[in-house]
């Protein structure tokens, strides 16, 4: 009698969890699938290597919160969806269901907060500028009268408009729509200078035939937190993946993850430590 008690519980708790599922856990418990959006061009976060492959430390990041939504949802093994998706669609493709997550470069804003909901941060970045490493521009306030390069919506755009605002430096502002096309710009000399996250400078260029022949400014103009967009009121899930994020952070994975990718430009910052000390969210 004890046994069949006991199986009775355990069958009725399988039950009401499966009943407590709604949103998109639901459909991903359902599908047995995750769809993911990535960037192609945001390396080293988001991007498709020599292989055609998804790769990047966010996509890694990514992959391990699946992997603890899967336990999550006592699901053997949730298959990855990827979808591709550009600077423009990323937050389109999760409001309206084309992706349960966007797994990228993506600045948490109060505005972006309108359309999407966003994880617990994932990284730290800030804006900079790269220019040819024989202009004269050294420093941020050299680029007076000259031409910069940004991806138009982004929170680049908003970063490199505000500081020439507030230190009064006339600048031309020129919105581009790729990042290939900013590097494309400079590279050709119609612009100076192409500013975006720092480290997504170093990224592109990598793909440019000459990396030596850029210089990226010292200066930070901004303060930019990542987070993974997430589906708008699904609490549900948002849970879920910050319970992910919460296992990757107190188990010091994220020390590996990181060295991983980033170990060539030292250690994480003082801001990116308290970042994953902070969401180490205990159970």
């Amino acid at each position: 009698m004890i046994r069949i008690a006991l199986a009775l519980l355990a069958l009725f708790a399988a039950a009401a969890q499966a009943q407590s599922l709604d949103g998109r856990l639901k459909r991903i418990a359902d599908a047995k699938t995750v769809n993911i959006a990535y960037r192609a061009d945001a390396m080293p976060f988001s991007y498709t290597d020599d292989k055609k492959e998804v790769a990047g430390f966010t996509v890694d990041l990514c992959k391990r919160v699946v992997n603890s939504i899967a336990r999550q949802l006592n699901v053997p093994e949730l298959k990855i969806n990827w979808v591709l998706v550009t600077v423009q669609t990323r937050f389109d493709a999760v409001a309206k269901g084309e992706a349960d997550m966007e797994c990228g470069s993506s600045t948490v804003t109060l505005a972006r907060m309108k359309q999407v909901d966003f994880s617990s941060f994932t990284f730290v970045e800030s804006t900079g500028l790269l220019v040819k490493a024989a202009s004269a521009v050294r420093a941020f306030p050299d680029i007076a009268g000259k031409r910069i390069a940004v991806i138009g919506g982004t929170t680049n755009e908003r970063a490199v408009t505000a500081q020439l605002k507030r230190r009064q430096i006339d600048a031309t502002v020129l919105a581009v729509k790729s990042s290939d096309e900013g590097l494309a710009a400079l590279e050709s000399g119609k612009v100076d200078a192409y500013a975006s996250d720092k480290l997504l400078l170093v990224g592109a260029i990598q793909k440019a035939k000459d990396p030596k022949s850029f210089a990226l400014l010292p200066e930070s103009l901004s303060f930019e937190p990542y987070g993974i967009a997430l589906p708008r009121g699904d609490a549900g899930m948002r849970l879920a993946v910050n319970t992910g994020l919460a296992q990757v952070y107190g188990s010091g994975e994220i020390a590996e993850l990181f060295d991983s990718w980033f170990a060539p430009f030292g250690p994480p910052s003082d801001i990116m430590q308290m970042v994953y000390i902070m969401g180490a969210i205990p159970e």
